[in-house]
């Protein structure tokens, strides 16, 4: 903690410097989230996620099963209830061990199963709409994070805070939106087809159920349609919500880039031991070379053909200034020919990396390089 000891004759003033901070520690919360922030959250259970997109979707697939679906299900209700009914006297009439009661109980069992399979088709569109509207918006990531239970949620200020939070103001406001809307929608609606409505007493029963079934539907798919203009703006919302509450201080960046990448010194030694042990296995290499060539002050190459080993010269080691001072120290020890050749040994230098072969377009050089080598040693 920082403080700021102020004297003024017996009087100590603290300051703690960190109530001055914006956001906490690190300032700020200025950077967009790391894709790793984004990852832990999602594991979490923490998405960018509107319940009002599976409300509104459910909506207009019930509503919309209903206006395809209401004549075969009411005609498949009224077999079944005529079924049921002609089985009453059926079964009081029965005498003998057999119960009426138990005759009935079978019988209703077997009925109830029957409406299990009429209401079938609502019950695996809601399944199914409930599926697709999480999964368009967080795509298939299961988690159980969020199931876990969190005593944090049992404090009262959080409690309290979370009454009086901007969020709580969005639902407050987006909840007024609905009610507003779906109340105009339901008069305009009603008003246009009160005349039909107000016939209703002077109607035979069946029509009238069927004018009802049909304002009820018309009347459910305009609401649908309101709600979901409002889910597609509170989805809107919580993305724009998410990616602010999701936002880093330039302090957490760096604390996480050092977690995910180390240390930058420790990486820079292992990189230096790395490099030193590639060195020590290149340096020992070296006495198979046929051939260094050489800058001649700044670029050592040494380069070794066998073609039992490789359809093309490789190179074994380079090094440029001290590196290439040892590389031509080593190979006059070992007696391995030095050639100068100063574009060639660059271009080696700059082009090809250790225990790789010679590129095409440099074959020509580096073999009259090697031609001259061998010619030199009586090999050709």
């Amino acid at each position: 903690m920082t403080e700021t000891v102020n004297k003024t004759g017996n009087n100590i003033l603290l300051l703690n410097l960190q109530f001055f901070a914006d956001d906490g520690q690190g300032g700020e919360k200025t950077e967009p989230a790391s894709q790793k922030k984004l990852d832990d959250a999602r594991k979490e259970g923490q998405v960018a996620k509107s319940k009002e997109i599976a409300n509104g979707l459910g909506l207009v697939a019930l509503f919309l099963l209903l206006k395809f679906w209401i004549g075969r299900m009411g005609e498949q209700f009224l077999e079944l209830f005529s079924g049921i009914y002609g089985k009453i006297p059926e079964a009081v009439g029965m005498q003998g061990g057999t119960k009426p009661v138990a005759i009935m109980d079978a019988i209703f069992r077997s009925y109830a199963i029957k409406c299990v399979i009429i209401l079938a088709p609502i019950f695996i569109v809601a399944y199914v709409v409930a599926f697709l509207s999480d999964y368009i918006q967080v795509q298939w990531k299961p988690t159980t994070k969020p199931l876990t239970p969190k005593f944090s949620k049992l404090n009262p200020l959080n409690g309290i805070k979370r009454i009086f939070s901007v969020n709580t103001l969005f639902e407050l406001i987006k909840s007024i939106i609905k009610i507003l809307l779906v109340g105009y929608v339901a008069y305009s609606y009603l008003k246009k087809r009160q005349g039909q409505l107000l016939m209703l007493y002077d109607i035979p029963m069946m029509p009238a159920v069927g004018l009802i079934g049909e304002t009820v539907i018309n009347l459910g798919l305009r609401i649908s349609l309101i709600y979901m203009l409002v889910a597609i703006g509170d989805f809107a919302y919580q993305k724009v919500k998410f990616s602010r509450d999701m936002r880093m201080t330039k302090q957490e960046v760096k604390e996480e880039f050092k977690n995910q990448e180390g240390n930058p010194e420790i990486k820079g030694r292992i990189r230096q031991k790395m490099r030193e042990a590639s060195q020590r296995r290149m340096m020992q290499a070296l006495p198979q070379a046929d051939v260094v060539i050489t800058n001649p002050t700044h670029y050592a190459v040494a380069v070794k053909y066998d073609a039992d080993e490789a359809p093309a010269p490789v190179v074994i080691a380079k090094g440029e200034d001290y590196l290439a001072m040892k590389i031509k120290e080593v190979a006059k020890d070992n007696n391995i020919e030095i050639v100068e050749n100063k574009p060639l040994a660059r271009m080696l230098y700059a082009n090809v990396n250790i225990d790789e072969q010679v590129p095409p377009e440099l074959y020509g050089a580096v073999a009259e390089v090697l031609a001259y080598v061998y010619h030199i040693q009586g090999k050709i």
